[in-house]
């Protein structure tokens, strides 16, 4: 199969590795998955964090690597969450972001964009390093709010996705940036979804 779609990107004018491959596949799982709120979704998770770490770093892009990591760590504890983080220690149901909370993710995203961003450009040679670092702090944020099933994780990966759509295009990465196109489409879906259960759940 890896070697079909290899053959058809190929003949589309698109590069691809295999490693890119196995990372779209899950990437998508997991998504449609989560939009579910299937914990399954977290498993394929942490498969697609250690595959796009090996994708990333061939191609210089270490907040994107760095982030995976934290995709990992967080894939365990989301899991573990929305089994077990509800009250009582039950399912944990999907819930509005409590408004204190904005103007702390709005401080982390600045901070986080300036300093890594200004990081890497002096350190490293990584590539557009202060876009890739802001994309990188928002899915920090939409991460640990999608383990806390807040509902507007969503909405934050809708931005995300649209912007990292057209980096990985621009990086040569064609399947990645399909894939974001897929997660597009996905976040939309889990808006809807989720929305929806946490509006019966007020019933």
């Amino acid at each position: 199969m890896l070697d079909w779609l290899n053959q058809t990107l190929s003949l589309a004018g698109l590069t691809t590795t295999p490693l890119e491959i196995l990372g779209f596949v899950t990437g998508a799982i997991c998504v449609y998955l989560n939009t579910q709120q299937n914990v399954l979704g977290w498993l394929f998770g942490i498969i697609n964090a250690v595959l796009y770490a090996a994708v990333f770093w061939q191609v210089r892009l270490y907040a994107d690597m760095g982030l995976q990591g934290y995709y990992f760590v967080t894939s365990i504890y989301g899991w573990w969450m929305w089994l077990y983080g509800g009250e009582n220690r039950q399912e944990l149901p999907v819930t509005p972001t409590p408004r204190s909370l904005y103007g702390i993710f709005t401080a982390l995203f600045i901070a986080a964009t300036l300093l890594w961003g200004y990081l890497l450009n002096r350190y490293t040679d990584a590539s557009l390093s202060y876009m890739d670092s802001a994309l990188t702090a928002a899915s920090l944020i939409g991460q640990w709010m999608m383990a806390r099933k807040y509902l507007e994780n969503w909405l934050v990966w809708l931005v995300a996705d649209a912007c990292y759509v057209g980096l990985y295009a621009y990086k040569g990465l064609h399947l990645t940036a399909l894939l974001y196109l897929v997660f597009l489409a996905l976040a939309l879906m889990g808006y809807i979804q989720w929305r929806r259960a946490m509006l019966s759940d007020r019933r």
